[in-house]
């Protein structure tokens, strides 16, 4: 052990070497280790003043309490935050959604009648892509001399539409049968309106604003091929062509009547 009578040797004994000394003091029945860096002949010129040590005392610990956390105010910042994350989940997805459906009515196209094609092309000609079904009309297949293009007639039987196609008609395609044609509904050019070699049965359809040019032309003899929507058409434009001409009848039987 050591005592007060040998420090002062210890010290110089520290000082000569120039060394890290770690030295273990008894004071006033507490232990206390003080470790030095320099010489302690640096430090402190008077070494046996032990007044001038600053002692760490280890033997004391105030115990730091935990900060008091805000439950309430926890929560609802965890609300919050699940909130704005739920927000932006959900824009995220109905913005995909938005696009892959605009991307899809892009792509879609719908099988209409030459009626539903000048409607719709009078209401909205940017939205000009379908598929145009019907009948073609007897003796309107042609190819003037001043186009490469071939131009056939398609009806409804109530409306008729001119048709020009560049490329070669399907071995199936007939005067009379069902046909189905993909492409766009265009606005009518006066060189494609006044054609000299245009046929007279195909003056109905340039009477309209708009013709359709074809991409591609599908055709069959059956009448089964046709689309259901277009065959539905048919069938009922026939039903009111016959009540037209049975009115129209009756009507003259009554006027022969009454004269």
């Amino acid at each position: 052990m050591t005592t007060r009578s040998s420090l002062p040797r210890l010290l110089r004994a520290a000082a000569a070497y120039h060394r890290t000394t770690t030295t273990t003091l008894l004071h006033h029945r507490h232990h206390h280790t003080i470790t030095l860096t320099q010489p302690i002949s640096l430090l402190y010129p008077h070494p046996t003043n032990l007044s001038q040590f600053h002692f760490f005392s280890t033997s004391r610990r105030v115990p730091t309490r935990a900060p008091k956390v805000d439950i309430a105010a926890r929560a609802r910042q965890m609300q919050t935050r699940r909130l704005w994350t739920y927000a932006l989940t959900f824009s995220c997805i109905a913005g995909f959604i938005v696009i892959v459906l605009n991307q899809f009515q892009d792509q879609l196209v719908f099988y209409i009648t030459p009626e539903d094609a000048i409607n719709k092309y009078a209401s909205d000609p940017s939205k000009n892509k379908f598929r145009l079904g019907g009948l073609v009309l007897e003796g309107s297949v042609n190819q003037p001399a001043s186009s490469s293009e071939m131009e056939f007639v398609i009806t409804d039987l109530r409306k008729d539409i001119l048709v020009r196609y560049n490329g070669s008609l399907p071995d199936l395609f007939r005067e009379g049968h069902s046909v189905v044609v993909e492409g766009f509904v265009k606005p009518f050019t006066e060189e494609i309106r006044e054609c000299k070699d245009a046929k007279s049965v195909t003056m109905k359809a340039r009477a309209w604003d708009c013709y359709f040019s074809a991409t591609e032309v599908l055709a069959k003899h059956d009448e089964k091929y046709m689309p259901a929507e277009v065959a539905n058409a048919l069938e009922r434009n026939k039903k009111i062509i016959a009540e037209e001409a049975k009115a129209a009848e009756e009507e003259q039987k009554a006027a022969a009547a009454i004269g």
